[in-house]
């Protein structure tokens, strides 16, 4: 391990100038946020900003930094100590795992506190984070849980009917356990009062709000469309992608004989964004809702609840990101009506739903953004500030039919435009050139060329032309 490599990240790691053997409080907050949350390290020599300063006694420091950690962690959480060498310093490095038997509370001065990792500090535990702490070190999840309602006065109806439907397969009476809606002695659980017809959950709820303009204070009128919706999640699910259907326009292009659609939003990526909304929540929050916000230029989908691994969303790869279920029961439903799969791929099929779209460019690229406490999706509308035309001429006649601002093939896109003037200015121009002046990617000005019939490459490599038909 490099020493230096470790400081150049940001949240994985805490450092220390030196062992306050006086204060283990300033330091072991640091080992019960890493084994309550995704484990990490914490480097002894380090200074604030970062300076390599060492350790005078690093083995007596270890020792002490062991023993206070069995004296002040409880339960003990599972930890290495190892020693690391730059030039002539001595550093120590404790390396916490995620620990499985959460929560670790700190325990000193009369003091018995839980912490958790919020970017890079060390906070104490919220009463919600507490609570999925406690469920989490007992093996249990919120939706496993028994319910304080009576499963005797709930309908599935609509769980049934969507079932039938989805799957061909008829909702039975045994299935109610086996899906664990209800546990073996016939309690509710609270996977089946989130699933009940008229779910008793008050905090289960979906506001969605269509306003007006770029912000939620944008002009006169705030809010053009609102909507508060209750009930089953199932019926969660299908008023809220309704409800962007309903606010979202669908634009087309004629090419040929047909034409290609080209929605705001990708029906798919706005279904497995608001799956992921209702199923992954935190609903140990208490009063606080899962909203779609829908603005001109974006959607943004939030819930309450940030990662389940705790970790933050901030320079990871979302592709490498391990998926984890918070509420497994409701997954699993979810799955069998195939609104989802367990293998858990929703970041993957949101970025390949928006980039297999026309009009996508890397600037419409989805955001995700979660810590402990929230998650929030953002979609791009991809025709947001596009002028799309409903017909395009397939070939130059000589006439102005079809024909604007002197390019060819109709009215182009903003973007496709651009790359047709820096066509026509110059012949030679790359691909790369291309994409470097637009602040957009090789990939999209290469996708965006093969939309435009008009213009094709003559030659090989850097000694051919751009030519474009009709000149």
């Amino acid at each position: 391990m490099d020493i230096k490599q470790l400081i150049g990240e940001t949240t994985d790691y805490d450092k220390k100038l030196a062992l306050e053997e006086k204060k283990p409080k300033s330091w072991c907050k640091g080992i019960s946020a890493f084994a309550n949350c995704f484990g990490g390290k914490l480097i002894f020599g380090v200074s604030n900003d970062s300076e390599l300063v060492g350790l005078v006694d690093a083995e007596g420091d270890a020792e002490k930094i062991s023993e206070a950690i069995k004296i002040h962690l409880n339960p003990i959480p599972e930890f290495r100590l190892s020693f690391e060498k730059d030039e002539d310093k001595t550093f120590v490095i404790v390396e916490v795992l995620k620990g499985q038997q959460t929560p670790y509370y700190y325990e000193g001065d009369g003091q018995l506190i839980a912490f958790m990792r919020i970017g890079n500090e060390s906070v104490p535990a919220t009463p919600s984070q507490l609570r999925e702490l406690v469920l989490r070190g007992s093996g249990e999840s919120y939706d496993s849980l028994k319910s304080r309602y009576d499963f005797g006065n709930m309908s599935f109806t609509k769980l049934k009917s969507v079932y039938k439907q989805r799957t061909g397969n008829t909702f039975e009476d045994t299935d109610y356990e086996s899906f664990g809606l209800i546990d073996e002695k016939g309690n509710l659980t609270n996977a089946g009062a989130l699933l009940a017809d008229e779910s008793p959950v008050r905090h289960s709820r979906l506001f969605c709000t269509r306003w007006n303009g770029l912000s939620k204070a944008s002009g006169i009128v705030d809010a053009l469309d609102d909507k508060e919706y209750t009930g089953s999640l199932v019926t969660l699910l299908q008023d809220g992608t309704d409800f962007v259907r309903n606010n979202s326009k669908k634009a087309w292009r004629k090419v040929g004989n047909g034409r290609i659609e080209m929605p705001d939003y990708p029906d798919r990526a706005v279904l497995e964004g608001v799956v992921n909304a209702l199923i992954h929540r935190n609903y140990m929050e208490i009063g606080s809702e899962v909203h779609i916000d829908m603005f001109d230029d974006r959607i943004e989908i939030y819930s309450p609840g940030g990662m389940v691994s705790g970790i933050s969303l901030e320079g990871k790869d979302l592709l490498k990101i391990p998926s984890k279920r918070r509420n497994p029961i409701l997954a699993d439903i979810f799955s069998r009506l195939k609104y989802m799969e367990r293998r858990g791929s929703g970041f993957k099929k949101i970025l390949a739903d928006y980039e297999g779209q026309v009009e996508f460019d890397e600037s419409k690229m989805p955001v995700f953004d979660a810590d402990n406490d929230d998650f929030t999706l953002t979609l791009y509308n991809l025709n947001y500030e596009h002028d799309y035309v409903m017909s395009v001429n397939d070939t130059m006649n000589g006439t102005q039919g079809g024909t604007q601002d002197g390019t060819q093939g109709g009215t182009q896109d903003k973007l496709q435009k651009q790359i047709f003037d820096m066509i026509e200015e110059n012949p030679q121009i790359s691909t790369s050139e291309i994409a470097t002046k637009l602040g957009v990617g090789v990939r999209t000005v290469k996708r965006r060329i093969k939309q435009m019939p008009n213009i094709s490459y003559v030659g090989s490599g850097y000694s051919g032309h751009w030519e474009i038909k009709g000149e």
